[in-house]
């Protein structure tokens, strides 16, 4: 048995942890633009990245480590993706890496960036962090607003398990993510920081696990970065294991940051979520269900509240699963609005349809009737300001 309690903030709750942003000109404004994370204790850490074959510079430097490695510091950067720079760009890493101070005792350094794409470090503004920063602070909130780009508000989350005969431990995170949103990870920075005693070959396994359907069940726009990452740390001080316990707890966090993400999806005002039920396989009701959720024509269809079930039905179809027209059924939550017995929505079902459109979240649910699989991805939709923000997104 055991209890998840939601706690508030993010990294500050877990034990030996210390965080913190500051700005050093990155950004316009004064704005926090560098952030650092960093345990008193060296930590194992699992990591799953964008399947962009251009990965960034910061990723290929973290390969660079192996597969299986303990760091204590994590340096993180918004508006300078550091991606598509070349070698210089992982040796601009290195560089920065030479001013951390020594008293850190850092080792294996990550680093992390986000922003425009084409573009080197400013190496100099970068470093003048390690004289701003407290490397003492517990400040979450600060850190999580260092990494933000086009994001309107701050993610972060922390919850306390409670797990009875063994004690307690503590998972936090922060991240962010508002457009290049794609169901292949996702387009975001995630850190997510436990003092839960995880074994280190699970590590990665588990975190996959938690990302299948969160970070990789949401879309925004359809678009995969060079940079996603998703990192998990483990100090391993509480002393604490359970694995029923830390997965679940694990998977609350990440769902709840993905829905916070595609609520924060770059001009979005609603959240949809989209349900395939009795697909033949697994993997065709995950594909369907993606595929509704990256379609424009869908998600411009809930940007303007119309009930226009043939554009879910034409996303289904054109995606390549096992369907059939005589047993699909479409209803937006509880509507009816399509089967082989109702092809037309009358004057009632259309009122209630548009009634369940105006709300800032619903469910589509797609009944494929020819399996027993079902899966649920998370989009959002797609209106003018999403053109405006990223036809400008350099200036």
């Amino acid at each position: 048995m055991f209890d998840i309690l939601p706690l508030k903030g993010g990294l500050d709750n877990v034990e030996g942890f210390f965080s913190g942003g500051v700005s050093v000109g990155l950004k316009t404004e004064n704005k926090k633009d560098v952030a650092f994370i960093r345990s008193d204790t060296l930590c194992d850490v699992g990591a799953i990245f964008t399947s962009n074959r251009f990965q960034a510079a910061p990723i290929r430097h973290f390969k660079r480590y192996g597969e299986i490695f303990q760091t204590n510091f994590i340096l993180i950067n918004s508006k300078n993706a550091n991606a598509m720079t070349g070698e210089k760009g992982v040796d601009d890493i290195d560089e920065l890496f030479l001013h951390i101070p020594s008293f850190l005792n850092a080792k294996n350094p990550i680093m992390s960036s986000t922003g425009v794409i084409g573009y080197r470090l400013d190496t100099q503004k970068i470093a003048k962090s390690f004289e701003l920063f407290d490397f003492n602070a517990k400040d979450s909130n600060a850190a999580a607003e260092a990494i933000m780009t086009t994001d309107r508000f701050k993610k972060e989350i922390s919850v306390r398990v409670d797990v009875e005969g063994k004690g307690s431990f503590h998972i936090g995170a922060i991240c962010k993510g508002a457009g290049m949103i794609n169901p292949s990870l996702a387009t975001m920075l995630c850190f997510i920081a436990t003092d839960a005693n995880v074994p280190k070959e699970l590590i990665t396994t588990l975190l996959k696990e938690a990302a299948e359907d969160s970070f990789n069940a949401i879309s925004v726009d359809g678009d995969t970065s060079t940079n996603d990452t998703v990192m998990l740390l483990s100090s391993a001080k509480s002393g604490v294991w359970d694995q029923d316990a830390f997965i679940e707890a694990l998977k609350f966090i990440t769902k709840h940051l993905a829905l916070e993400i595609v609520k924060d999806g770059e001009g979005s005002k609603k959240v949809v979520a989209f349900e395939v039920k009795n697909a033949a396989a697994l993997d065709e009701a995950k594909k369907a269900a993606k595929a509704l959720s990256n379609s424009l024509l869908v998600k411009t269809a809930i940007f303007g509240e119309d009930p226009n079930w043939g554009r879910i039905a034409s996303t289904i179809g054109a995606c390549g699963i096992t369907c059939k027209e005589e047993s699909l059924i479409i209803h937006y939550d509880d509507v009816l609005v399509y089967s082989s017995q109702k092809l037309e929505l009358d004057k009632e079902s259309e009122k209630a349809a548009n009634a369940v459109m105006k709300k800032e979240s619903f469910k589509i649910i797609c009944d494929l009737g020819v399996g027993t699989e079902n899966y649920t991805a998370y989009g959002c939709d797609l209106g003018h300001e999403y053109v405006k923000i990223n036809a400008s997104y350099r200036s």
